[in-house]
């Protein structure tokens, strides 16, 4: 498996994954800050979820688990992508629900 592909397993490992990558990413103190998730569709169908740290002063950092390619975007608070990272499984997007906070 190469360095940038990952195996996530559960809905829950993906979300700690993700919000501690943000965290790091970022110099934030992890568990100080709420991350929230949407899930995202195409039409009615579903496509994604969005994943928003809401840091300090109002930074909001965001990544984004894209099904279609099975990767997770990493935007700076800027809005410019940071990292992109492909994910070899992942849990079911059935597993998300419509909106809420971690």
């Amino acid at each position: 498996m190469s360095r940038d592909t990952l195996r996530m397993d559960s809905l829950e490992q993906l979300r700690t994954w993700v919000y501690e990558s943000l965290c790091e990413q970022n110099d934030l103190a992890v568990g100080a800050f709420e991350m929230t998730e949407r899930r995202l569709s195409r039409g009615h169908r579903p496509c994604g979820v969005y994943f928003c740290v809401h840091g300090p002063r109002s930074v909001k950092l965001v990544a984004i688990w894209e099904t279609d390619t099975n990767s997770i975007l990493f935007y700076a608070s800027s809005g410019e992508r940071r990292m992109k990272l492909r994910l070899a499984t992942s849990p079911r997007l059935s597993d998300v629900s419509v909106s809420g906070s971690v």
